[in-house]
Formats: C-alpha cells, sequence, structure tokens
C-alpha cells in the first residue's frame, strides 16, 4: 500500500517539474513579445509626436497667411465704407437698416478712429460726415437704450451697453440710465429712506447690465448724494438758518444722521476699492459749509436759550436780579457779619423763596444733554473733546454760577442777624434743593460729558473745573448753616429770656410747686425737635450727622451758659433738673453720642444743685463728674442760694 503511494507521489513530482519547465519556457517566449510590441509603440509614439509638430507647423503657416488675408478683407471692406462717405452717398445695407445698428457701429467706430489719422485740410469733409455719422448711431444707440430702459428689456440694454462701451458717449448711456432710475423713486416725504430703497433695486440690477457695475452704482449714488440730498438738506437748512437756531440745529443733527445711516447701508455695497472714504466724501461736501461754525451756532444758542429760561424763571417770580457784590468794601463786610454776626446793613427778605426751581434745572439739563449729543454727532474728532468742553462751560455758568451760586449768594444775604427776634429760617431749604440739583448736575457730567472727554487733555481740565465749582458752594453752604445755625441759637436766647422768670428756680413757696417742668423749657425744646426735622430733610449723607453735632454742641452750651444766670433753692434745683432731663430727652433726637454726653453730664452737674451739703464731696468724685474740671463742679455749686450758709466752699479749698 505504502509503494503504491509512494510511486503515485514521484509520478506527480514528475510531471509538476514538467509542467514548470514549461511554464517558464512560455512566460519567457511572452516577455520577449512584450518587449517587441514595446518597441513598436515607441516608434509610433515618436511618428504621432514628428506628424503633430509637422500639423501644428502647416497650423501656424496657415494662420499666418490667413489673419493678413482676414485683415486684409477688413481693410477693404472699412476702404469701401470709407469710399461711400468720400463720395457723399451711404448705400451699404448695414447704413440703411436699422435692424444692422449694432455692426454699423462697429464699422463707424472703427471709421472714425481711421479719420483721426487723416490730415485735416485733405480730408476734412469726410472727417465732417464719419463724426456727423458717429455722433448720429450714438444718439440712436443711446435712444435705443432709454426706450429698452421704460420697457424693462434688460437683455437689450445689455447688448447697447456693451456696443456702446467703445463710443465716447458711453458715460451719457450710464448718465441716462441713473437720470431714469430715479423717475419716480422720491414720491414720499421720506428722501433717505427713497434713497436706500432706490440703491437696493438698482444694486441687484445693474451686474446685470453693465460690465463696470461699481462704477455705475457709485456714480448714481453720487449723483443722489450731489443733487437730492444736497438739495434737500439745503433746503431743510437754510430756511431756518439765520431766523430760528433751536430749529437749525435740530434739523443739522437730524439731517447729518439720517444721512449717515444712509451711508451705513450703502456700505453693503460694492462701490470700488475704499467706499467708506468715497461716502465720507461725499457725505462731507453736503454738511462741510454747515460744520465748519456748528459749534459758534450751538453756544450761541445754548447761551441765549439758557438765559431765557433763568430770566423766564425770575420774571415769575416777579424778582429782578441783584448784583451780587463782590471785592471792597461788600466783602469786607461780608466776612465781618460772618465771625461777629453784627448787623452790618440789613438782611434781604426773600419771603422764603429759594430761587431755585426743579424745572429750571431740568430744562438746562436737558438742553445741554442735546447739545452735547449734537456736538458728539456733528464734531469732527479732532474738537470734540474742545468743543465738548465749551458746552460744559456753559451749563457751569448757568446752572452752576447764575442760578444755584445766585441762590446761595440771596440765601446767605437773607440770613437774619442771631439776634433777630421771630426770624424766618430758609436758607435749609436752599441747601436742600441745591444738594438736590447738583446731583443732578453730576449724574449729567457722568453720562453725557464724561464720553466725549474721557480719552483726551481736557478730560483733566472739566473735572477741575467741576472741583472748583463744588468747593466754591460747599464753603457758601457751610457759611450759610453755620449763620442758619447761630440764628437758631438766636431764636432759642430769645424764647429763655422771654419764658424763663428768676422765680421758675427759687419759688416764694418751696411746697407749692406744682410744674414737671418750666414753660421755657417746653417751647425751647419744641423749637429744637423742629430745626432737627428740618435739618434731617434737608442734608443727606453724612452732612446731617456733621451739622446736627454742631447744632447739638451749640444747643448744650446755650443751656449750661443759661442755667449759670440763676440761683437755685432746693426746689429750684429739682426743677433745673426735671428741665435738663426734658433737654437730654430731646437731645436723644438728634442720634449723636457726644450731644446725649453733653447733656448727660449736664444733668449730672444739676444734681449738685440739691444734694445734701455732707454729700457733696462723694457727688463730685461720681463717675460723671469726676473728670470734670474742679473750677466748673465749683460754679454750679456756687449757683446753690445756700452756697454761703453751709459753707460749701470749704468743699473746693
Amino acid at each position: 500500500m505504502d509503494e503504491r503511494i509512494q510511486r503515485k507521489v514521484e509520478k506527480l513530482e514528475q510531471q509538476c517539474q514538467k509542467e514548470a519547465k514549461e511554464f517558464a519556457k512560455k512566460v519567457q517566449e511572452l516577455q520577449k513579445s512584450n518587449q517587441v510590441a514595446f518597441q513598436h509603440f515607441q516608434e509610433l509614439d515618436e511618428h504621432i509626436s514628428y506628424v503633430a509638430t509637422k500639423v501644428c507647423h502647416l497650423g501656424d503657416q496657415l494662420e499666418g497667411v490667413n489673419t493678413p488675408r482676414q485683415r486684409a478683407v477688413e481693410a477693404q471692406k472699412l476702404m469701401k465704407y470709407f469710399n461711400e462717405f468720400l463720395d457723399g452717398e451711404l448705400k451699404s445695407d448695414v447704413f440703411t437698416n436699422s435692424e444692422k445698428i449694432k455692426e454699423a457701429a462697429d464699422i463707424i467706430q472703427k471709421l472714425h478712429l481711421i479719420a483721426q489719422e487723416l490730415p485735416f485740410d485733405r480730408f476734412s469733409e469726410v472727417k465732417s460726415k464719419i463724426a456727423s455719422k458717429y455722433h448720429d448711431l450714438e444718439c440712436q444707440l443711446i435712444q435705443e437704450f432709454t426706450s429698452a430702459q421704460r420697457r424693462g428689456e434688460i437683455s437689450r440694454m445689455r447688448e447697447v451697453a456693451a456696443v456702446l462701451l467703445h463710443f465716447k458717449g458711453y458715460s451719457h448711456c450710464v448718465d441716462v440710465y441713473i437720470k431714469q432710475c430715479q423717475e419716480g423713486a422720491f414720491l414720499r416725504n421720506d428722501v433717505f429712506e427713497d434713497a436706500a430703497i432706490l440703491c437696493q433695486r438698482v444694486n441687484k440690477q445693474v451686474g446685470e447690465i453693465f460690465s463696470n457695475p461699481e462704477t455705475v452704482l457709485a456714480k448714481l449714488i453720487q449723483n443722489i448724494f450731489e443733487v437730492k440730498l444736497q438739495s434737500y438738506v439745503k433746503d431743510q437748512l437754510e430756511e431756518h438758518r439765520k431766523s430760528d437756531a433751536e430749529q437749525y440745529l435740530k434739523n443739522l443733527y437730524d439731517l447729518y444722521t439720517r444721512t449717515t445711516n444712509l451711508s451705513s447701508k450703502l456700505m453693503e455695497f460694492n462701490l470700488g476699492t475704499d467706499k467708506q472714504t468715497f461716502l465720507s466724501k461725499l457725505i462731507k461736501a453736503i454738511f462741510i459749509s454747515y460744520l465748519e461754525n456748528y459749534i459758534e451756532v450751538e453756544i450761541g444758542y445754548l447761551k441765549s436759550r439758557s438765559a431765557m429760561i433763568l430770566q423766564r424763571y425770575y420774571d415769575s417770580k416777579n424778582h429782578q436780579k441783584r448784583s451780587i457784590g463782590t471785592g471792597g468794601i461788600q466783602d469786607l463786610k461780608e466776612r465781618l457779619r460772618q465771625r461777629t454776626n453784627l448787623p452790618l446793613g440789613p438782611s434781604i427778605d426773600t419771603h422764603g423763596e429759594t430761587f431755585l426751581s426743579q424745572d429750571v434745572v431740568v430744562n438746562l439739563l436737558q438742553e445741554t444733554k442735546q447739545a452735547f449729543e449734537r456736538c458728539h454727532r456733528l464734531s469732527d474728532p479732532s474738537d470734540l473733546p474742545k468743543n465738548a468742553f465749551r458746552i460744559f462751560s456753559m451749563l457751569v455758568e448757568f446752572l452752576c454760577t447764575e442760578h444755584i451760586d445766585y441762590a446761595l449768594e440771596t440765601g446767605l444775604a437773607g440770613i437774619p442777624s442771631s439776634d433777630s427776634k421771630n426770624a424766618n429760617l430758609y436758607f435749609l431749604d436752599v441747601v436742600h434743593q441745591a444738594n438736590t440739583i447738583f446731583h443732578l448736575f453730576d449724574k449729567q457730567f457722568n453720562d453725557h460729558l464724561m464720553p466725549l472727554i474721557s480719552s483726551s487733555p481736557k478730560l483733566s481740565e472739566c473735572l477741575q473745573k467741576k472741583k472748583d465749582i463744588i468747593e466754591q458752594m460747599e464753603v457758601k453752604l457751610d457759611m450759610g448753616i453755620d449763620r442758619t445755625l447761630n440764628c437758631m441759637i438766636g431764636q432759642m436766647k430769645h424764647i429763655l429770656a422771654a419764658e424763663q422768670k428768676k422765680t421758675d428756680f427759687k419759688p416764694e413757696d418751696e411746697n407749692n410747686v406744682l410744674i414737671q417742668y418750666t414753660n421755657a423749657c417746653v417751647k425751647v425744646c419744641g423749637y429744637v425737635r423742629k430745626q432737627v426735622e428740618k435739618i434731617r430733610n434737608s442734608m443727606d449723607g453724612k452732612n446731617v450727622d456733621t451739622v446736627l453735632m454742631e447744632f447739638g454742641v451749640r444747643f448744650h452750651r446755650l443751656i449750661y451758659e443759661h442755667l449759670q444766670q440763676y440761683s437755685y433753692s432746693c426746689m429750684g434745683g429739682m426743677l433745673a433738673i426735671c428741665d435738663v432731663a426734658e433737654y437730654r430727652k430731646c437731645a436723644k433726637d438728634f442720634k449723636i453720642a457726644l450731644v446725649l454726653q453733653l447733656f448727660d453730664t449736664l444733668h449730672a452737674l444739676c444734681n449738685l444743685l440739691v444734694v445734701a451739703p455732707d454729700n457733696l464731696k462723694q457727688v463730685c468724685s461720681g463717675e460723671q463728674l469726676a473728670n470734670l474740671d474742679k473750677n466748673i463742679l465749683h460754679s454750679f455749686v456756687q449757683l446753690r442760694v445756700d452756697y454761703r450758709s453751709a459753707r460749701l466752699a470749704r468743699h473746693f479749698s
């Protein structure tokens, strides 16, 4: 079995080796035939290249022969047409058939170029005829373009425009297109919106007609600006330029804004390379004569308008503005009056009028706000900070100086001297209104002026001007408040002098005292509470505490000095303690720790008026009195009616 399989395997191996040799032989033969075929292909490719070179050479030769031939034929035709002009009779169908206007235009355009090279003396007549035909055809083409535009035939317009492109009258064709585009386009009241719609429509159409659409569209826009818009702007502005500055400025701002908005819309279109500069020049050309002196008109209007607002207010109050004296004798009198409260001349009775008006302030700020907005829009960027500063200076002059400062000066002059009886004190009302107004002024400074000057050297100048104004007003406010507090104390002195009796603290019948505190105390406390409330309503922030502290200290000093004018019996001392307790209760309304502490100490001092002689030393060394000067304690003890009889001086020796 194994031998049989082995023989079979050997037989198959021999057969396989035989077939492999035959296959290898066959592959060698195929490789040889492939090499032969490749050589044939190379030879064929070289032959084809050779033939192609010959064909190209032949083509060049034919073209070299044909091109001059075509030129000669074309020249012959042109000579034929030229002869017709020379003879004075145009017989060719191309000139007589209106449907062949395109071919005629091509021929006449070439003849026109040739005629320009000919000497004038010999060919003047024929040159004139060619020029005349050139002009006629040009007019016919433009007329054809016009008719096609009216019919809305875009393809015909494109065809005619392409022919006219080589004629001198091509620009006239563009002009006709621009003129007809605008027919019926400006029928509404809004010329700017009409212009935007027209340009939008033409932008979609112009590329289908002309080979240079951006130039045509730019020319249309230039025409709209230089003719339609310039005329419209002039009509709107010249009407009010000399007669009504307010309306003139409003119209100028509105027209310039709408023109720049239109320019922004037109920036979307392709108008050539530098469309930003192109549109800016068009706007400048319209408005340059108005913008050159804009700020002078603005300042002039703002000045007259502000003066009118103030004058109208003072007229409504039947008030004639008085000149505020400064320097010299007037200034000396004012300083002396501040320091000594001497009546150097009568004070002015303002009848409770502050001469400050919220309506006036709102009107002035509104006018200035509009001026800032116009300034921002209409000023050249290099002039903007300078112009904004001039407007701010107008606001300072009329709002701060002519209105607020005048009211402060008038208010100061209206404060009566501290020894006046039943004086009406209105200066705190002035303080309250001036404070409110200055907040509005500050808001406008930050909201409308700062953005215009924030990156310029004018910023520091404006801030300094504002600071100076604040400081000047604070000086006058402080002066007025100080004198008002003096008047309040003066009123309280009058109340105490009129209502306090010596018998209040040294009653004739010690056992028959029925009152809890004196009538003078009741009236003073009532007056003080009203003034504290008025101060709170007139001030804000830390100013309230500052003024109340000053008022409280003066109130304490007044009561302290007042109490030292009397002698006190035992029952009178008790009544004095009750009065001071009431004063202390009133002092709590101040909500100032120092003022309450002063009255606490005064209350403790009043205990010295009633304490038993043997306990006097102990009370003097108590917590509230231990730190006081012995002379102060002694001065209070001296007010007792039993000071000599009880030999109380020994306690202070």
